[in-house]
This record gives C-alpha cells, structure tokens and sequence, in this order.
C-alpha cells in the first residue's frame, strides 16, 4: 500500500503590471542606488592588468564573495580586461585572477570628487 501524495500545485499569483498603485510603487524605486561597500572592510590590494603585467597599481577591494570581487580604482579599466589581484596576507601574498565584468564612475560624492570608478570582477 502506497501512501504518498504528490505535491499539490497551487495557482501562480497574477499580476496586473498595470495597476496604478503598483505603478507608482515601482515609479518611486527608479532612482535608487544601491551600495553595499559599507557591509565588507576595504582592504588595499595590487592589480596588474592583462596575463602579462609586471608593474601593479594601487587599488581597493571593497566586496568580495564566492566567485566575485568589486574593486575601487582611480583609474578606468575596460570591461573583459583579465586582472590578477594580489593581496598581503600576513608574511604571504594571496593572488586571485579576475576578468572585469562591468564598471562604472562612482556614485558617491566623495567617489565623484576623488575620480574613483568601482569594477565587478568575476573570479577564477
């Protein structure tokens, strides 16, 4: 004798996207920013661009998790461009390998007045 019951489905919820009251919700979210650098502490890194470079440049590494860092620079980097990112850990140096995923001016008013630019980078 088999007791099992499958799952029932339930009904998938509608939305009308057409509603005036849902409308104006989504209207007042069009101008947010969202910016997480505050919730990791920034930590000071090297990077050097392309397979090849010998000479690293100051950056800060403000985010990071499982396969994905964001950067801050003040300098442009070119979205696809391969980055080795070289951190001091203690007496050694953690090297990770990166590609830029997307980049853009920082939002922040101090980001604007020190000409800083914030890189997400898909790790290797």
């Amino acid at each position: 004798m088999n007791h099992y019951k499958p799952p029932t489905k339930k009904p998938a919820n509608r939305v009308d996207w057409s509603d005036p009251h849902l409308e104006s919700l989504l209207r007042k979210t069009e101008s947010w920013k969202l910016d997480n650098r505050g919730t990791f502490p920034p930590e000071e890194v090297q990077i050097h661009i392309g397979w090849a470079a010998t000479v690293g440049k100051p950056a800060l590494l403000v985010w990071e998790r499982d396969q994905a860092m964001v950067l801050e620079t003040r300098f442009t980097l070119q979205d696809g461009e391969h980055i080795r990112v070289d951190s001091h850990q203690g007496e050694s140096i953690r090297t990770v390998w990166g590609v830029v995923i997307e980049g853009r001016e920082g939002n922040r008013a101090e980001d604007q007045a020190n000409g800083v630019h914030v890189y997400w980078l898909h790790v290797r």
